[in-house]
């Protein structure tokens, strides 16, 4: 944010619920411009300030870092945050308006209250520019609507997403043959010899080519060499394209202890992290296979009958369905279906939502994390902190399928993971692009 020439220049940023929650300390991002909190924003924080989730945390912490910050002060003043650089913040109550947003839209609610606080600035503070900031898109266009500047929080998007296309995975044309023979013959060539003088990325994918052959190749930075990858089983599961023998190749890859796999719905992803992780069961003490709760419609779990099982069990279907889909490419009588079967039972592989995971200590475990598309910076930070010793986490998600209303492709988990930990020797990103479920998935994915 470019920093402004004079107090004329300084902008007032009015902050709504939906950045709190998503960022605690968002409050502390605005250079030296002001930020004001409408009451009612502390209104909502209240009902959020209790419970286990993600939000909840966002919460509470920005309750204390407000008190923290405003000491002996009155809130509805200006006080000045932090640092010589910052600018100033204040609660701002329920004002008068002369255009009420209530009345405009024709209802009285919480965000249209929010809208007043924007609406209450700009006629007051006519020298200064004054913008609403929320995650909530519809606010957004409200705003607008009233002639109220107003912008997503930008802090920790990620500007260019088609960058993450290419992270993880390259394809060399006209390689000397004989390159690719001895990788053949050999298993592994000195990287230089193929990739000269190229920047490398550990963890790094290459498909070869020359004008004969071509060849699957994995950049081991520790040797600073090319090894073949070759398509491998795993618990009878076999890659059925490069990308997928790849991710197969990351997930068995003993030095590597962070996975993400991007794709869309039907590459397969699932697929195989819990097919890897059932062909390295002997390695950990537990496989933990778990997806955030993303509730449809707009309704709560506690909107669905039944007890909190039969809540919950619509939600982690999916993951049933590809575990049933490895257990019956066995017959019952084999000794691998059994295994599975007892696997469950005595919960040496578990699955269950997200929420059940968190605040567990994550040692010798290999734990598998579906849809974190849906999942904030902030709790994929929270779920690879808690990592202990042999323990590996693969994040598996569609970073251009969000289900949740706050997050988008720039702004997701899944988006910040693959960004921020790129190129870190203990890391590996593989994104699936050509559907295997079936032709007709494959037609749903292409034309409509």
């Amino acid at each position: 944010m470019p920093r402004a020439k004079s107090d004329k220049d300084r902008k007032i940023f009015v902050l709504d619920t939906s950045v709190i929650l998503y960022a605690h300390n968002s409050i502390m991002n605005f250079a030296e411009h002001d930020v004001v909190i409408p009451i009612t924003v502390l209104e909502e924080l209240d009902q959020f300030k209790k419970g286990n989730d993600t939000k909840n945390f966002e919460a509470r912490e920005f309750i204390r870092l407000l008190d923290k910050l405003s000491k002996d002060n009155m809130i509805h003043n200006w006080t000045p945050l932090n640092g010589k650089t910052k600018g100033n913040f204040r609660v701002l109550m329920n004002p008068e308006n002369n255009i009420n947003a209530n009345i405009v839209f024709g209802e009285e609610k919480n965000d249209h209250k929010i809208l007043n606080a924007a609406l209450h600035l700009k006629e007051t503070e006519k020298n200064r520019k004054v913008i609403l900031v929320s995650k909530d898109i519809n606010l957004r266009l409200k705003a607008k609507s009233l002639d109220i500047y107003a912008e997503d929080y930008e802090t920790g998007k990620i500007k260019n997403i088609s960058e993450l296309e290419n992270t993880g995975r390259f394809v060399l044309d006209g390689v000397d043959p004989e390159m690719i023979n001895q990788l053949y013959d050999k298993h592994h060539v000195e990287a230089k010899l193929i990739l000269g003088t190229r920047k490398r990325k550990a963890n790094a994918y290459y498909i070869l080519k020359s004008d004969k052959n071509s060849v699957l190749a994995y950049f081991n930075a520790e040797d600073n060499t090319l090894e073949r990858v070759d398509k491998k089983l795993a618990y009878n599961i076999k890659p059925k394209n490069a990308e997928q023998t790849f991710a197969l190749h990351a997930i068995l890859n003993p030095r590597v202890k962070l996975v993400s796999i991007q794709g869309v719905a039907g590459t397969g992803k699932t697929l195989l992290a819990l097919a890897g992780a059932l062909e390295q069961r002997r390695e950990y003490k537990q496989v933990f296979l778990a997806r955030p709760i993303v509730p449809l419609s707009n309704k709560d779990i506690g909107y669905l009958p039944g007890d909190i099982k039969s809540k919950l069990n619509p939600y982690m279907e999916p993951l049933w369905d590809n575990l049933k889909f490895i257990q019956n490419q066995f017959k019952e009588s084999d000794k691998e279906y059994q295994k599975i079967t007892e696997l469950v039972n005595q919960e040496k592989l578990v699955i269950q939502p997200l929420a059940y995971i968190r605040g567990r200590s994550l040692s010798n475990i290999f734990f598998i994390v579906d849809e974190a598309q849906n999942l904030t910076p902030h709790e994929i930070k929270t779920i690879i902190s808690r990592a202990g010793e042999n323990t590996k986490i693969v994040f598996t998600g569609d970073i251009f399928q969000i289900d949740t209303p706050y997050l988008d492709s720039q702004s997701n988990g899944l988006s910040y993971l693959i960004d921020r930990v790129k190129d870190h020797p203990l890391y590996s990103h593989i994104k699936l692009e050509k559907g295997e479920r079936s032709e007709l998935a494959n037609l749903a994915n292409d034309l409509l």
